[in-house]
């Protein structure tokens, strides 16, 4: 399944932006939320084919919402790739235990994001 739309959330207007911007331009739809109640009222108006998940967000945190999603038999082909400024390793295998499929470290390098959504395609 070629991803197409993708659901870019994160707590960040400049954040959401940048990567909204960087995506388009490689011909992307992108959607945003800025917190998990608004991710969860976007996947239920359209179905993403992936998720962009920052971790530090108000409110329900990127691990929590994650594994909420992963978890929702709706949502199990739609992989997420956290997206955050949180660097240990710890931190990336707690996020791959809530469910996520990848892992990307801000800032983010393009060329490496875009690599690591097109390995779902």
């Amino acid at each position: 399944m070629a991803i197409e739309k993708i659901l870019l959330v994160d707590d960040s207007k400049t954040e959401l932006h940048f990567l909204s911007e960087l995506l388009v331009k490689r011909g992307y739809a992108v959607r945003t939320a800025e917190n998990g109640e608004e991710a969860m009222r976007r996947l239920g108006e359209e179905k993403p084919d992936l998720i962009l998940m920052d971790v530090v967000m108000p409110g329900q945190n990127g691990f929590q919402l994650t594994r909420a999603i992963t978890r929702d038999a709706r949502f199990t082909d739609v992989p997420v790739i956290m997206c955050t400024s949180k660097n240990q390793e710890t931190d990336k295998v707690w996020g791959m235990r809530q469910g996520a499929r990848d892992y990307v470290v801000k800032p983010v390098d393009a060329d490496e994001l875009i690599a690591k959504i097109r390995a779902f395609d």
